[in-house]
């Protein structure tokens, strides 16, 4: 039976007339731009990607949504804002989010309830969610080297390690000292093409709390610099690395694979000694402007764990702050580059330091640290559900280049883009979105619309 009882406030005295607010407008969403991200989905074929690595073990007879369906769900909800299972109670009936999952938008059956997405997320082993990465990574490399129609002369990958809090009983969290936290310490992947402004994710690996900072590198690396040179053949491939990972065998293994390198190293007593006569020519420059100076030298160098010499860039840098005493700040990296010791530190590998914010995008855009299930794996496959849904925006983004959201951060895109109240309309032929008149970003939307896909109605 229709639940007829209607939600609704008066509000006497505060305008001319009196108003009546009431929720009674039936076939109606809050999210009508979200088939955007359908278009998207279509350019990257995530949603396949991810399905094909699961096997359905349920009893068919028994089952009333597809794990395609499910994966959906969670994709589309997490990528609209809604991170946390507990939300499709409130998305069941939705008629946008029904049509994303390929159902009749008014009459198709409700989505799946929160607890039979909380036996999907723990149902998975292992073995799926490592094919359910590499689809991933794939899909993105795919999509690239479509893009770009195979031809890029460098692609750079950047690597780094966040922390994500927890605060119940998870499995595989520790205590990590170095951010004073119960944690995970996952590790985020991107690719940068030539020298385009925007890094894309292609994996997001969980990691034990305790892990080093270098954890699971080497095989990540591997598998990527193989699938890229599959896709790309001959391509300059460069790795960008802060300190964490500055180990001998990752080093090695860089060496071995034939790739440029730049990866940041700590100070030690040795390199230290090699930089202070620079630094000392940097505290003379300081004292004479009374502003931060630094400058750039090199040096072969080999560590006690090293089996051969590598060349350190090293930056001689005295910091200045008003009201504060003059502080050394020498900062050192370890290349196989031949170029000059400036053009290395600032104009390689200080060019890496727009991942932190791709990272801000994937924790406070997305929370992809909503890791609150008691499983390692479950908070993993969240993991990767929340990496797809940050795919889908930089393939909005793409379409975004020419519009006034070109570079616009997830949150932007999703309260400008996707977050428009619709009327659904249903009709034998055809189904009408009725958006409000007055978006104020309706030109960038229907722009963005017609270069994934859509045409002028």
């Amino acid at each position: 039976m229709e639940d007829i009882t209607t939600q609704g406030v008066l509000f006497e005295g505060f305008f001319s007339k009196s108003l009546i607010a009431r929720f009674d407008q039936p076939d109606s969403s809050s999210d009508g731009g979200a088939i955007l991200l359908k278009a998207c989905d279509r350019r990257l074929g995530l949603i396949d990607a991810i399905s094909a690595c699961v096997r359905d073990d349920r009893q068919q007879s028994k089952v009333r949504h597809t794990l395609r369906d499910l994966v959906q769900q969670r994709v589309y909800g997490i990528a609209c804002g809604y991170e946390d299972c507990n939300d499709s109670a409130r998305l069941a009936t939705d008629p946008v989010h029904r049509l994303l999952l390929d159902r009749d938008p008014i009459v198709g059956d409700e989505l799946a309830s929160q607890p039979t997405l909380s036996r999907f997320e723990n149902m998975l082993e292992g073995r799926s969610l490592l094919r359910m990465g590499h689809a991933l990574a794939g899909r993105v490399i795919q999509r690239h080297k479509k893009r770009l129609k195979g031809r890029t002369k460098r692609i750079t990958i950047d690597m780094d390690p966040t922390d994500d809090p927890t605060y119940g009983g998870q499995q595989l969290t520790f205590f990590n000292s170095h951010y004073d936290n119960w944690c995970y310490l996952p590790v985020a992947c991107f690719l940068q093409f030539d020298n385009e402004s925007d890094q894309y994710l292609y994996a997001y690996v969980l990691r034990p709390g305790d892990a080093t900072a270098h954890y699971g590198a080497i095989a990540i690396l591997e598998r990527t610099i193989t699938k890229l040179r599959e896709a790309f053949g001959r391509v300059t491939i460069r790795v960008r690395l802060d300190g964490g990972f500055a180990s001998p065998e990752v080093l090695d293994f860089l060496d071995l694979q034939r790739v440029e390198y730049v990866v940041a190293i700590a100070k030690n007593t040795v390199l230290k000694a090699n930089a202070e006569p620079l630094m000392k020519q940097v505290r003379e420059l300081t004292a004479a402007s009374g502003q931060t100076e630094h400058l750039y030298a090199d040096c072969d160098y080999q560590a006690d764990s090293w089996d051969t010499e590598r060349r350190v860039i090293y930056k001689a840098e005295v910091v200045r702050h008003p009201g504060r005493e003059p502080k050394d700040n020498p900062r050192y990296v370890v290349t196989n580059l031949k170029c000059r010791p400036e053009f290395i530190y600032c104009r390689v590998y200080c060019q890496r330091a727009p991942i932190e914010n791709r990272i801000k995008e994937l924790l406070y855009g997305l929370d992809i640290d909503r890791t609150s299930c008691t499983k390692f794996l479950a908070n993993q496959f969240r993991a990767l559900l929340t990496a797809a849904a940050y795919m889908l925006f930089q393939e909005l983004r793409l379409a975004a280049r020419n519009t006034s959201l070109a570079g616009a951060q997830v949150s932007t895109l999703r309260e400008r883009l996707l977050k428009l109240a619709v009327w659904v309309q249903s009709s034998t032929r055809r189904l009408v979105f009725h958006l409000p008149d007055s978006a104020p970003w309706s030109s960038d939307w229907c722009r963005i619309a017609r270069v994934l896909g859509a045409v002028p109605s």
